[in-house]
């Protein structure tokens, strides 16, 4: 895997990528004083709240709260990951980026061989172009007619980029050659072989494999003729700088924009499968290439999704209900943990794969099966239950036991568990009572959360004992429930108390060199509420560098809300352009509110001694509060704005 990418390249991205001109290729700006102003692409609205300022290179949306750099807009805007937004901003101004060690004694091949990656990238795009013009070609008449039978006309073939590649075995290798392209570099992104001497897919419909940006990483070849010597129906590009299978899925660059709209994504096992989704609609279809749906698969949609919450979105898989699709179907439960969405099943009817079902039955059959769909869990308890002889009351027994030790231990909405034992009592209807079936469940995961019988548990796969846990608390009515956790309060704009605060923070993040080095002297206890506190606790921790402060403390906050009330700040604009002077009568005001809160406290402290017997106390406090009055007196002359 590629390491990270070195940070004077993610610097050099970002200044070259100027936000607005990045922003108003989605959005049309127009100038508002020092700000571009414009409706914001991430909520409906009719007037403008999308605030872009430039000088600092921040945006922030005062309708929905969404802001940030050029980075996260783009991977806002685009459901991109990080890195991907930094490459493709690095490819658009003509960067070469580069990656850090990946480990002892290893780097990244990008490392490595400094250029690489671009190259691969353009000769697989190069390929791709090559493949889709043979498609059009006499020869390439096999493949359209297999197309064509699965119902893929050449609009359908041209969206999807699907081409040829020609049985000659050199037809792409001197194509790309004429294109400037060395034979090493081929060999690299693996196009050819064998030293040259052959190209890698002959004679076979071929599929470009694309990033979320659109980007061709690699191919899907299907077999036509009898006598292909390759090895199985379908073969793809190996493994290389650009292209990991465990972590690459076909159709995303289609399907990626929907699925963070829809917060849905529809999983199918190959790539006719998908075609034939996206023609019927299901826009959020997309498949894994040449490898069981995995790990990194579930975290890069879980990432497009979203992180849960409210809008914890959903993850269809379209499996048979044959054995195979039972497998499947266990696999990707067993990934449960990798998701906060929630998961379903969608099985075709009679047996059907959805590019069938669309040839005989038409689209809307595709969506039906989509809106069809079971939640994953019920799934898998039908082919567990199904493994067992339901007509003997020991083959009831064992299955409710199987059920609740490989399936309910794993599910982790703790209000669905009752919910899925009913339905567990459905399957065995006729030969036990919801309340036998409730019961065995409960007392099985007691032993898994205790680790069983004697130190021991019961028979089959555990998906991990938190999820035990948790599974077997929601059954058992535990009393101690988790925690709420705790999120930052954020503070009212209009509030006349909090204004002060308000804009020295603003300050702070706009222009700190109007500040001196100590912050012109404050506290955390000059500031009242918590996110305010935050940000100058931040702030003053940072060692002050002139260039770039904004994005320092904007990188260096972790807590979300805080960063989006920074960003807020970042864009507010002053009733006047501020001055030093301007600054500190600010920052007096700040600090002349906490010292009258001091003096009135120590007052009270006084009117409650007596004079004579509280002695040397009583003076040295009365002293104390002169001196704070006079300090009073200095900071109101500087809160007005005068020269002290």
């Amino acid at each position: 895997m590629a390491g990270r990418i070195v940070g004077e390249d993610i610097e050099a991205v970002r200044e070259r990528s100027r936000i607005e001109d990045v922003i108003g290729a989605h959005v049309t700006l127009r100038r508002a004083g020092a700000d571009l102003v414009g409706l914001c692409p991430f909520h409906d609205e009719k007037t403008p709240s999308l605030h872009v300022t430039p000088a600092r290179g921040f945006y922030y949306c005062f309708g929905c709260g969404a802001g940030g750099n050029v980075f996260d807009f783009l991977m806002r805007v685009d459901n991109l990951g990080f890195a991907e937004a930094v490459q493709a901003l690095a490819d658009k101004a003509g960067i070469q980026l580069r990656y850090e060690e990946t480990g002892p004694g290893g780097t990244s091949p990008e490392r490595a061989a400094p250029g690489l990656r671009s190259r691969i990238l353009a000769a697989n795009q190069a390929a791709a172009e090559f493949f889709a013009a043979q498609l059009l070609t006499p020869d390439a008449l096999p493949a359209r007619q297999m197309l064509d039978a699965r119902g893929f006309d050449q609009d359908a073939c041209a969206r999807f980029g699907v081409g040829y590649a020609p049985r000659g075995g050199h037809d792409l290798q001197a194509a790309l050659s004429k294109r400037g392209f060395r034979d090493d570099e081929l060999t690299k992104a693996n196009l050819i072989r064998d030293n040259g001497r052959w190209d890698v897919f002959q004679g076979r419909v071929i599929w470009p494999i694309r990033d979320s940006g659109g980007a061709v990483l690699g191919f899907g070849a299907r077999r036509l003729f009898d006598d292909d010597r390759m090895p199985g129906k379908y073969i793809n590009t190996s493994e290389t700088p650009v292209y990991k299978k465990s972590s690459v899925l076909y159709g995303l660059d289609l399907a990626r924009v929907e699925i963070g709209k829809q917060g849905k994504a529809v999983v199918m096992e190959g790539y006719t499968d998908v075609m034939a989704a996206h023609l019927s609609g299901v826009t959020t279809a997309v498949a894994s290439c040449g490898t069981a749906f995995g790990e990194d698969h579930a975290r890069l949609l879980q990432r497009l999704i979203g992180a849960g919450g409210e809008r914890a979105g959903e993850i269809v898989f379209f499996f048979d209900g044959d054995a195979a699709g039972q497998a499947a179907a266990l696999k990707a439960f067993k990934l449960s943990d990798q998701f906060s969405a929630r998961t379903y099943v969608a099985t075709p009817p009679d047996g059907l794969d959805p590019c069938d079902l669309r040839l005989q039955r038409g689209d809307a059959a595709v969506r039906d099966v989509e809106g069809q769909r079971i939640p994953l869990p019920v799934f898998v308890m039908r082919a567990v239950v199904n493994r067992f002889d339901l007509d003997r009351s020991d083959g009831r027994l064992a299955a409710v036991r199987a059920v609740a030790s490989e399936v309910l231990a794993g599910v982790r909405d703790r209000a669905q568990v009752d919910g899925y034992v009913q339905d567990l009592a459905r399957f065995l209807v006729g030969g036990m009572e919801m309340d036998e079936v409730r019961g065995i469940v409960r007392d099985t995961l007691r032993q898994l959360r205790r680790g069983g019988p004697d130190g021991g548990r019961p028979p089959g796969p555990r998906p991990g004992g938190a999820l035990v846990a948790r599974a077997g608390d929601a059954l058992l009515e535990a009393s101690d429930q988790a925690q709420p956790l705790l999120v930052m309060p954020w503070p009212n704009a209009a509030d006349p108390t909090l204004s002060t605060e308000r804009w020295t923070c603003a300050f702070m993040l706009q222009c700190p060199t109007y500040f001196t080095t100590d912050w012109n002297g404050l506290t955390l206890l000059d500031f009242q509420h918590p996110a305010y506190r935050a940000i100058f606790e931040i702030v003053r921790t940072l060692p002050f560098t002139p260039a770039g402060w904004a994005e320092t403390v904007y990188e260096a906050t972790t807590d979300q809300t805080v960063r989006r009330l920074e960003l807020e700040l970042l864009v507010i604009a002053p009733l006047r352009t501020p001055d030093e002077d301007y600054v500190n009568a600010y920052t007096a005001r700040l600090q002349l509110a906490r010292l009258t809160r001091e003096i009135a406290d120590l007052k009270s402290r006084l009117q409650r001694m007596n004079p004579l017997a509280g002695g040397g106390d009583h003076q040295s406090l009365f002293a104390e509060l002169l001196t704070m009055e006079q300090q009073r007196r200095d900071l109101q002359r500087i809160s007005l704005g005068l020269a002290e």
